[in-house]
Formats: C-alpha cells, structure tokens, sequence
C-alpha cells in the first residue's frame, strides 16, 4: 500500500512548490517565492507526500468566513489518482474546525480542473474574465461547508478554448502591452469580442 500523508512542513516544501508552480505556469496564477516562504509559515500551504516524496500541494488564504484557495497543483504522472481530493478532503476539514463557511477559488474555463471541483460538489457561481493575453475566462468556484442564511445561486461554468494569437499580433504593434489596466484593458476586450480585431 503506498504511504500518502498530508503535512504542512517538509524540508523540500519551498523548493518542491516552486518548481511545481513554474512546470504548470500555463494553468497557475504566479506567486513569487517570497510568498510561498511567508505562507509556508503561516501554514497555508499543504503539501502531500507519497511514500515520503513530493506530490503535490494546495496554497489556501487565511481561516475567514470565506476561505480563500489559490493554487492546488498535482503532479502530472498522479493526476485522477484521488490524490487532489485527499488534499482538498483536508482542506475542507481545516476550514470546518476554523469555523469557516465556505471555500472559494478561480479556475480557467479551459481547464480540466473544472471538471475536478465540479465533481467535490463545488459549484460555479461567477464568471470573470482572465488575463489579455490568454483571453481566458475565469470560473469561481465555491462550496458551503457550513449552513449560511442564503444558498449559492449557481450557474453553468463557462467553457472554451484559450488563445493569445491576438494578443501576441497586437502586442509587436504596439497597440496592446502587458500594462494595459483600467479603461483601455476594457477597450481591449471590446475590440476583441466584437472581431473588430483579428
């Protein structure tokens, strides 16, 4: 029987992360290592272990009414192996004895991951729009844990495919960079979604 423990402290937690993070940085928001380092010792981050080696982990926010979960990564070759659900199985037995209500995160609509949080009974509740230059849109996920005086009004999360086609032609002329905040992101993603640019 393989060994698989769950541990908040590991000699080659930092080290291990950050190269996680770095190997799937298609599908993960970036975090410096300064952050991992500080949230390593605020005990936000948690990190499984197979037969005493590094498999993944999952990076959560503070114990709040509403738990924040940033990055849950697997590695690849254990992936649909039950091991995600075990850390997030944790995670959610943490956020119950924190006496949190609810666990949310963002997940790309092109991910398979989706299919993962769809499947632990978390349901999408919004959908945002991502980065310019994937062009992606955002699900947030989120799962009651604890009875609240409103039930989530849920919606079907969105799906497609991402592309930065257009954000890497209209970033060598100049008309899009990676600065573009405020109203003229929202110009941006305007002209995109009515094909004005192809």
């Amino acid at each position: 029987m393989e060994d698989f423990v769950i541990v908040k402290k590991h000699i080659n937690l930092l080290k291990y992360v950050d190269k996680l993070q770095k190997k799937n940085s298609e599908f993960l928001s970036f975090y410096p290592t300064q952050v991992f380092e500080r949230e390593s010792e605020n005990g936000r981050i948690y990190l499984s272990l197979l037969n005493n080696e590094p498999c993944g982990y999952v990076y959560i926010g503070a114990f709040k009414r509403d738990v924040k979960v940033h990055q849950v990564c697997i590695d690849y070759d254990l992936r649909r192996r039950h091991y995600g659900m075990f850390l997030i199985d944790t995670i959610e037995k943490d956020c119950l004895d924190n006496n949190s209500f609810a666990i949310s995160l963002r997940c790309g609509f092109d991910l398979l991951a989706n299919d993962f949080w769809k499947n632990l009974n978390y349901k999408c509740i919004n959908i945002v729009d991502g980065g310019i230059r994937r062009n992606r849109k955002i699900n947030i996920w989120r799962k009651q844990i604890q009875p609240e005086l409103f039930e989530d009004i849920h919606i079907d999360p969105a799906v497609g495919k991402t592309s930065s086609k257009i954000w890497r032609k209209n970033k060598k002329t100049g008309l899009i960079t990676s600065f573009h905040r405020g109203k003229s992101l929202k110009e941006y993603r305007a002209l995109v979604t009515e094909n004005k640019i192809e």
